[in-house]
């Protein structure tokens, strides 16, 4: 059956001589594996295979057959064309960190509209912000990521509440004995973020690279110990290398 839809590119792996299989977050049928054939040929026109990198907004016309693994592309073009975020490196990397940060979080197949719809506005956001502002937009991510999935941070830092719980994802008044927490200086710091709703705001946030990555990095954890099938981030490596 044909149908129109949106797409997030998330992964391009190279097939045979000419062809490409490429990983896609649609909005109408969730993750999809679509093998997209002669896009790396020398007569391939309009370098089609560089609309399917990662973090590409695409206008999808596919084929889709349910309980098929390898899905078809009529047609597809740029949803959005990007004016700055994939010649602006630490830009580039924020995003192919976020795409990435979709790729592991989200299971085939499964129809994730809300994430969809956030993550679509969320790419164009961080095409249009100066490089400057978009240090805290990876943190956003996974903070919005793993609240539309279900499983967010509850209560908020105060002088009565300044320990943060990963298994129990709750501000408390007192450390737990067996689990890794926040506190103080970066339970305080997490909080701004949690209580950020509009990404153009994050600039008013200051965090330094060294809080900035413990964040990320004890969100990523948080994130690992509520789903089984997330692992590793790859790009974050090079992410701490860009934004220090």
């Amino acid at each position: 059956m044909l149908q129109n839809t949106r797409g997030i590119a998330l992964r391009a792996v190279k097939y045979g001589d000419t062809s490409i299989i490429a990983t896609i977050f649609t909005e109408l049928y969730g993750v999809q594996s679509y093998m997209v054939q002669g896009v790396r040929s020398s007569k391939a026109k309009n370098n089609k295979a560089a609309l399917l990198q990662p973090a590409t907004l695409l206008d999808m016309v596919v084929y889709h057959k349910p309980n098929t693994k390898l899905q078809r592309i009529k047609e597809y073009q740029y949803a959005y064309i990007y004016t700055s975020l994939q010649e602006e490196i630490i830009k580039n990397s924020v995003a192919l960190f976020s795409a990435e940060v979709l790729l592991r979080i989200l299971p085939e197949e499964a129809l994730m509209p809300e994430l969809f719809q956030f993550a679509f506005q969320y790419f164009q956001q961080l095409d249009t912000m100066p490089a400057s502002n978009v240090a805290n937009f990876p943190l956003y991510f996974l903070v919005q990521c793993s609240r539309i999935l279900g499983y967010e941070i509850s209560g908020t830092y105060s002088s009565e509440t300044p320990y943060l719980h990963m298994q129990d994802g709750a501000y408390t008044a007192t450390p737990p004995k067996m689990d890794t927490y926040l506190h103080d200086e970066d339970a305080k710091a997490l909080s701004n973020i949690l209580n950020i709703e509009d990404a153009m705001l994050l600039k008013m946030i200051a965090l330094n690279s060294e809080t900035r990555n413990r964040l990320i990095d004890w969100y990523i954890e948080f994130m690992q110990s509520h789903t089984q099938h997330m692992g590793s981030i790859k790009s974050l490596t090079v992410l701490r290398a860009i934004l220090h």
